[in-house]
């Protein structure tokens, strides 16, 4: 039930990682109160005595400001603690910005303070990923899995998803950025008007009601990023980038109506934005793992990933997203070729010149001839949404 008495003058945030420190910084700009959790009290140490964050984003904004005495400092209502029984108990809303593969292990520790907790907690999720469920084993978006886990709680909490297009050094800046805020209106809605819209020359957002399209869409943008990265590292012309975008959003529109969202989540700013600024900035870790990969190649994907995360500074998505969508596509059958292709080449062994040829064959070799999805399909979709789809072999091949 909606809790209209949530406090919003604070909140606190899961991680100090990029997406964790640039929304430290802006809600302390913001001049809310700021309690940033992390497991390590030393680095809470560091981060309360120099107000800034040791282990992200500090050196890249150095960088980009012309040195370390330039970089803004947050701001002295934020805070670090690593006792996470204090930040549940005094924060109603609490930003999980973490990683997809970390959220099955912090629901275990959450889901008791949120049961022991006097008032109601809204729970804020930018998290970019999918994962197997280990109960149903099917793919399942970071709503999927809180409410699956915290199902119990259902009375106790709320639930919000923060979309895109953004990227974490905009945020940390102050750069004009826009979000989409997903989820029930009502709470979307506070946390639009009273956590957000301080400044809408730095943030605006808009509203989508379909939290597991956005989801969906802004887990697998990650994975054509990688795809991107790496063809934009090979001879292929200027024209194939068109279409390697093109024909990712049937996949991506596809997969997210097997996962429970809808086809209109894709053709918001959550979907096409997303996708655009994803595949086309170096901004991106995910655009640059893609293009680390194919320089640092080695034949071995397993050690030429291990290089490749040490020239970036965070977690990209898309390598661990890939992984649990091909399971998935598997599974279900389903014909998916640029996803299909993403797998092996991050994670088979090969060559580089194979790696061209097979992004040629997943991009010009589709077997689908049409663009479009017909009226036919549509009602087939809304009738049989988890088993109206192309299948890679058999029925339907």
């Amino acid at each position: 039930m909606f809790n209209p008495n949530l406090d919003t003058t604070r909140l606190a945030i899961i991680g100090p990682g990029r997406l964790g420190t640039s929304f430290a910084y802006k809600f302390g700009r913001d001049n809310k109160r700021v309690a940033i959790y992390y497991h390590d009290a030393e680095v809470c140490k560091v981060i309360n005595r120099d107000h800034l964050n040791p282990l992200h984003l500090t050196e890249d904004m150095a960088n980009r400001l012309g040195g370390m005495d330039n970089v803004p400092r947050l701001s002295n209502k934020v805070y670090a603690t690593n006792d996470l029984e204090h930040i549940v108990e005094n924060n109603d809303f609490i930003v999980l910005a973490i990683t997809m593969n970390r959220l099955p292990e912090f629901l275990n520790y959450l889901k008791p303070m949120i049961d022991k907790k006097a008032g109601d907690t809204c729970l804020v999720s930018p998290i970019k990923g999918l994962i197997s469920d280990e109960i149903s084993k099917k793919l399942i978006t970071p709503s999927q899995l809180i409410n699956n886990n915290l199902y119990n709680l259902k009375h106790k909490y709320q639930l919000a998803c923060i979309g895109g297009p953004f990227f974490d050094i905009d945020i940390a800046m102050g750069n004009p950025v826009c979000l989409t805020v997903a989820g029930k209106k009502r709470i979307a809605n506070v946390i639009r008007e009273d956590l957000l819209k301080f400044n809408r020359d730095e943030i605006n957002s808009y509203y989508n009601f379909d939290i597991v399209g956005v989801e969906a869409c802004g887990a697998l943008k990650n994975i054509v990023a990688n795809i991107k990265g790496l063809a934009d590292s090979l001879k292929l012309g200027d024209s194939i980038p068109g279409t390697i975008f093109a024909r990712s959003g049937v996949e991506i529109r596809s997969l997210s109506r097997l996962l429970g969202g809808g086809f209109q989540a894709f053709h918001s700013q959550a979907g096409v934005g997303d996708l655009y600024v994803t595949v086309s900035s170096l901004a991106s870790k995910n655009y640059r793992y893609g293009k680390y990969f194919y320089e640092l190649y080695t034949g071995n994907p397993i050690e030429t990933n291990l290089y490749v995360l040490e020239k970036i500074d965070g977690t990209p998505e898309g390598p661990n997203t890939v992984r649990n969508v091909y399971k998935y596509l598997e599974k279900k059958n389903m014909y998916s070729p640029l996803f299909s292709c993403a797998y092996r080449i991050f994670n088979e062994p090969g060559n580089k010149d194979t790696i061209k040829d097979m992004i040629i064959q997943a991009c010009q070799h589709d077997k689908r001839k049409k663009e479009y999805i017909s009226q036919a399909s549509r009602i087939m979709y809304r009738i049989f949404p988890n088993h109206w789809y192309r299948r890679d072999k058999g029925f339907l091949d």
